[in-house]
């Protein structure tokens, strides 16, 4: 089956304006996500769907294919199906463009775990939580699974429970699984989102993978040992710069 990337990148990000050309160690952040995505061994080509000419221009300077679409784009998923109305693939990837450290073994892992559920339309990663801090924060996107790795829910609060902190208080133990910027679709689950409106607890929750769950569409989690710091603020980035760069 062709498989395809598609990274949706747009201009306007309300906490952070202008996140994917913002500079990491000499290339912009868009470059990064974009170079990982390519050390896949699955994937075929790599396209950013943007709306902005500034980013699609940076993409081509750097030698990346970039698809215009359009501003009105409500999701990442939005932007990424109507890119794909313009390329041929059976499998899609949808990569948050502000993920610069994703792996591409854990990329590949997703793909595979699709593959391997003929009953799952979306596949996903997760990568477990040991620190509490991590567990309680509203920025990191928490996922609960059945036993066959199904996903149950998403939520920015912790999930199963804070009730842990008390029931488990060794510093190795797994308090739950923090959700990875990365989704793999079936490209009918994709045209299929586009045409459901919006659901309670995707507004809720603003995690637009819980339209999958409302609408009955199984999404299949796939564990990985690798975690990618997903880039929000300004302070985020600078942070990341210091760990990476900083001797």
């Amino acid at each position: 089956m062709k498989v395809v990337c598609v990274i949706p990148a747009r201009y306007g990000s309300t906490r952070f304006p202008g996140k994917p050309l913002a500079e990491l160690g000499g290339k912009p952040l868009i470059q990064w996500v974009y170079e990982r995505a390519t050390k896949s061994k699955k994937i075929s080509k790599v396209y950013v769907a943007t709306d902005d000419e500034r980013i699609a221009g940076v993409v081509r300077g750097f030698g990346g294919n970039a698809i215009m679409t359009s501003p009105e784009c409500r999701t990442g998923s939005d932007r990424v199906a109507e890119a794909i109305s313009q390329i041929d693939a059976e499998i899609v990837v949808n990569l948050q463009g502000d993920e610069p450290l994703i792996d591409p073994q854990s990329i590949d892992l997703s793909i595979q775990g699709l593959i391997d559920s003929p009953a799952c339309m979306v596949s996903t990663t997760a990568v477990a939580i040991r620190d509490i801090k991590e567990f309680e924060s509203p920025n990191v996107v928490k996922v609960v699974f059945d036993r066959e790795g199904i996903a149950l829910y998403f939520s920015r609060s912790p999930i199963p429970s804070i009730a842990r902190r008390e029931l488990h208080k060794e510093s190795s133990e797994v308090l739950g699984y923090k959700h990875l910027g990365l989704y793999v679709y079936r490209r009918s689950a994709l045209e299929r989102f586009c045409q459901m409106p919006p659901t309670y607890l995707e507004e809720v929750e603003k995690l637009e993978q819980l339209r999958f769950l409302e609408n009955g569409i199984k999404i299949k989690v796939v564990i990985t040992e690798s975690d990618s710091p997903g880039i929000d603020t300004p302070e985020e980035l600078e942070a990341l710069r210091k760990k990476l760069f900083s001797k």
